[in-house]
């Protein structure tokens, strides 16, 4: 009747219509979600990624999106944004709702000023502000223009556009993107300073769902904080994919885990999905064990993971951990982890290395200058600079592939080096199989058969048919698990890590990560990864202009400690 009598006979608009005021009904009534996907299903060729998919993100929870390299994570973004399509189903989002999507080419809007490129974050509201000020510009300005005007000034009103400049600008400054900036060219800025506009679009306006594809990366220390502050008193819902466990951690109330080809929420953060899936993947092979047992046990778990979080600043805000974590939640996870174990062929006596007034510079500027210090057996060192080239300069110096400006250094007779790059594509630019690829690093003909060569693959996951893979097409995470074993096989006492968790995946990075934790030898090693860091070093060495700082202390501690910030900024500045 409502249609009739508005002359709205036709069957599709009613049918519209009538769908409209049932998803408003629901809305009130609170008996939708702010977005969920219904039978969707992805496949490219033979391959299945999602398989009749069913879930929903509600308002108000931080999902993790964790999966295997490939599992599709980045596609299921890609979807929920409306970048990409699907075989078959349907992404709902909640009637006036807004969706924002963390942009991942960092020269989109090269041509754009700065604070423009953030009120662009609002797309609604963006128009609304372009299509006045074309109308203000018009030289032969109408009436029929300034009726237009003062409804679009209403509209903008209500979207609270007199202040989205200040908001923006707000932001940016929040972001460490100075005034001077905000009326710049995108193109002008730096990479690390292009990264921050395009967080502060996404932030922009207070999405009603927020969806951020490995927003750490570029990121320095100190954006990551603010970053995971800013996102665990958000109030709506975030969605997000990250290999950075520590921020999974900090803000992350559920993980969304792709196995299968379906996506199921798990209650928690990152750790407690890692541990509880151990857990239950222990307890499921020992099939003797009584059920009440079990349960006591995971209960027992329960117990003490919410209280150490109880403990964190996450229960400070308003993504607290769930209460109620439902055992029958935690199952096994069908996860591989490779098997990354470093033996030292050699113990190495108490010299390692000793640097002297090392210095280096790039085009008369100096990357870090007048260095003096002595490692000693077992330090686990992070080596941090605010300019990476140091760093990578430091590594290229050790291994003999540079020359200093001036100083010297001398490793202990008893030790020998492993290296990982930052750059390793060279080691692959001949092809051949992985068998064959390791099989130049063999130092005995043991080492050289290929039973004892695919071995070595194997607790790096190429088994089989894997194992004969060509190296020139390797993904980059493929290369760095090559290198890896390539590492393993020198079984080196001093191992020297250039960013080593780079295109790895948690699976990966964990396993990693608890081997180095069990090496018994030395280890240099540079990480943009926190919870690698944190877990591993116990020595951070930093490298400036202007010397160098030499702590014995844990990542988090030199980090937050006050006066090596003001050491710091006195060095840098």
């Amino acid at each position: 009747d409502f249609c009739l009598s508005r002359g709205l006979g036709d069957v599709y608009k009613r049918q519209r219509i009538f769908i409209t005021l049932i998803l408003l009904s629901l809305q009130k009534f609170k008996l939708i979600n702010m977005l969920s996907v219904s039978n969707l299903s992805v496949q490219f060729g033979k391959r299945v990624l999602f398989d009749e998919v069913n879930t929903s993100f509600v308002k108000g929870n931080c999902y993790g999106i964790i999966g295997a390299n490939g599992a599709g994570k980045s596609t299921f973004l890609k979807i929920l944004s409306g970048k990409q399509d699907a075989n078959s189903g349907n992404v709902f989002l909640e009637p006036g709702k807004r969706l924002s999507v963390l942009e991942q080419n960092h020269n989109a809007y090269d041509e754009s000023p700065v604070l423009e490129t953030v009120l662009k974050g609002n797309t609604s509201l963006f128009k609304v502000k372009s299509e006045m000020d074309m109308l203000y510009a018009k030289e032969d300005f109408s009436d029929s223009d300034g009726d237009r005007v003062g409804e679009l000034q209403i509209i903008f009103e209500e979207m609270n556009g007199w202040n989205s400049d200040s908001e923006a600008a707000a932001l940016l400054s929040n972001l460490e993107i100075p005034e001077v900036f905000h009326y710049s060219l995108m193109r002008d800025l730096d990479g690390k300073q292009k990264v921050r506009v395009l967080l502060a679009q996404a932030l922009f306006g207070n999405p009603d769902v927020l969806i951020m594809d490995e927003p750490t990366n570029d990121l320095d220390y100190d954006t990551i904080m603010w970053l995971e502050d800013f996102l665990a008193n958000y109030d709506n819902t975030v969605i997000v994919v990250s290999h950075d466990r520590h921020f999974l951690d900090a803000v992350c109330t559920h993980i969304s885990d792709i196995d299968f080809g379906k996506i199921h929420h798990f209650s928690g953060n990152y750790t407690f999905w890692y541990e509880s899936s151990q857990l239950a993947a222990r307890q499921r092979a020992q099939q003797n064990k009584k059920s009440e047992e079990k349960k006591k046990e995971l209960q027992e778990f329960i117990a003490r993971f919410s209280a150490n979080v109880a403990k964190s600043k996450q229960a400070t805000s308003r993504k607290k951990m769930i209460d109620k974590l439902d055992i029958e939640e935690i199952k096994p996870s069908s996860r591989r982890y490779p098997a990354i174990i470093y033996d030292q062929e050699r113990e190495a006596g108490d010299q390692i290395l000793n640097i002297e007034n090392l210095s280096v510079s790039n085009d008369g500027v100096f990357l870090f200058k007048n260095v003096h210090l002595n490692l000693a057996k077992g330090d686990k060192v992070i080596i941090y600079a605010k300019d990476t080239r140091a760093i990578s300069a430091l590594y290229a110096i050790l291994m003999g592939e540079r020359k200093a400006d001036s100083g010297s250094f001398d490793w202990g007779i008893t030790t020998s080096q492993a290296y990982l790059p930052l750059d390793h594509d060279s080691f692959f630019e001949n092809p051949m199989n992985l068998v064959d690829w390791l099989r130049q690093y063999a130092k005995t003909e043991e080492e050289r058969e290929e039973v004892f060569l695919r071995g070595f693959l194997g607790k790096m996951l190429f088994s089989g048919e894997e194992a004969l893979k060509m190296s020139n097409v390797l993904s980059g995470g493929e290369k760095v698990r090559c290198m890896l074993s390539k590492m393993m096989m020198e079984r080196a006492n001093v191992l020297l890590l250039e960013e080593p968790t780079n295109h790895l995946d948690l699976e990966s990075i964990t396993a990693f990560n608890n081997s180095l934790n069990n090496f018994k030898g030395t280890l240099l090693f540079s990480t943009s990864d926190h919870a690698f860091a944190q877990t591993i070093g116990t020595r951070i060495i930093e490298l400036t202009p202007k010397g160098v700082i030499d702590r014995h202390t844990t990542f988090d501690e030199y980090m937050t400690d006050t006066k090596i910030r003001e050491l710091r900024e006195k060095m840098l500045g």
